[in-house]
């Protein structure tokens, strides 16, 4: 095989045996990878995109800091941290007024603004150019077999020459996204799949404009949400709520910006700045949870396992405590033979995931409730927002879930 970044790998020869395999080179499955090379656990990365690719991708850049503690601990993306932007306050924007959330202020914490094709890139470069980590881009064909057995494997065909491959392993990590094989391969019998629709689209738009304001902007607007999220000093991530399932190409650039005008509008506010639309696409919104995220020798991680819709900005941040649980868990399975983390990792995975999607639904009724048609519901709507400022307790509960930090470490 070719060492070429692009399509295969670091190492040539292709293994029989390794104690893992892990499918998908996301934040989560990259995570788990560097915490078994560095237990000294050999495990191979299987993808099905490019190098460039995934290190390009446009996704999320909002961190946590309890994220950002866990990769620091087990020292990753530490430089790349440490230039990273702060997020310390949000406005909301209703009633034609500017209303400023400083929960920096409040708690002491803060988000950190990471896009997460950086992070891949430097995941990317810490498993495989530093760490020497087996990492195998390009692949196709990717199916697991008897992870409900004691010795699964998973076989692939490999980009160059279409030679397939199988590899025999003690563990399987699915990391591979929601339309992966890992979460097609759990067993029907053995997990369930809770799924909630919103009935609602955003349309997801990255702008060559520099940020319009300090911080992040939520627009709840009689004629739909508006999101204003700074990313770098020259461009910025906006969406709009559209119906859901809506074609792009019904937003052109003049519409765009006319509604981002009308819905992010507040007293007092300085004029948008607008720019070329780099990227255009509807994102349905929605949420599932497979439970329990593991059968048999096959663990799920990320959006594998769960998603969450962007409407809390959890997904990235879910998918690193995952990683991080099931990769501390597999390293003392297989390290010292004490399997008593990778028996809860299910159960401790979930606990958290439920207590995000909860917010993420809490955090959608206020975000579209004005724009629901409904008179009562619009009311109710901007009488929890009006708490938000009002109440001490409210502000400090709403806080603690908008950072991560409520009921966990």
């Amino acid at each position: 095989m070719s060492p070429h970044p692009g399509a295969s790998s670091s190492r040539a020869a292709s293994p029989a045996r390794r104690p893992v395999v892990v499918i998908g080179a996301g934040p989560a499955g990259l995570t788990v990878a560097n915490i078994l090379r560095a237990a000294s656990v050999d495990c191979l990365v299987l993808e099905t995109k490019s190098r460039q690719f995934i290190e390009q991708r446009p996704r999320a850049g909002v961190l946590e800091a309890g994220a950002v503690r866990g990769l620091r601990r087990r020292g990753l993306a530490v430089r790349l941290l440490e230039g990273a932007g702060r997020h310390t306050t949000c406005e909301f924007r209703f009633d034609g007024e500017r209303h400023r959330f400083p929960y920096t202020d409040m708690t002491g914490h803060h988000h950190y603004v990471c896009p997460q094709p950086l992070l891949v890139k430097d995941l990317v470069r810490e498993y495989a150019d530093v760490r020497g980590g087996d990492i195998r881009f390009g692949v196709r064909d990717v199916t697991l077999h008897d992870t409900g057995t004691d010795h699964p494997s998973v076989s692939y065909r490999c980009a160059e020459t279409g030679e397939r491959h199988v590899v025999h392993c003690d563990f399987v990590a699915g990391c591979d996204g929601a339309r992966g094989v890992s979460r097609a391969a759990l067993a029907p019998a053995h997990a369930r799949i809770a799924r909630h629709d919103y009935g609602i689209g955003w349309l997801a738009l990255l702008a060559e404009a520099p940020a319009s304001a300090d911080c992040v902007l939520f627009g709840v607007h009689p004629r739909g949400f508006a999101g204003h999220m700074p990313r770098s000093a020259e461009v910025s991530r906006y969406y709009l709520q559209c119906p859901p399932g809506d074609d792009p190409e019904n937003w052109p650039h003049e519409r765009v910006w006319a509604e981002l005008r009308q819905r992010l509008a507040a007293a007092d506010a300085p004029p948008l700045q607008e720019g070329r639309l780099l990227e255009k696409r509807v994102l349905d919104m929605h949420d599932y949870v497979v439970e329990p995220m593991a059968s048999g020798r096959l663990f799920l991680a990320g959006d594998a396992a769960h998603l969450t819709a962007p409407i809390a900005a959890k997904g990235m941040n879910l998918a690193l405590y995952d990683a991080f649980l099931l990769g501390d868990a597999l390293a003392a399975r297989l390290t010292t033979g004490d399997d008593r983390a990778l028996s809860g990792y299910s159960a401790a995975s979930l606990r958290r995931v439920w207590d995000y999607q909860e917010f993420s639904q809490w955090l959608s009724d206020v975000y579209h409730g004005t724009a629901a048609g409904d008179p009562y519901r619009a009311g109710t709507t901007l009488a929890r927002l009006r708490r938000l400022f009002t109440s001490p307790s409210a502000a400090a509960a709403f806080a603690e879930q908008y950072l991560g930090t409520a009921g966990h470490p």
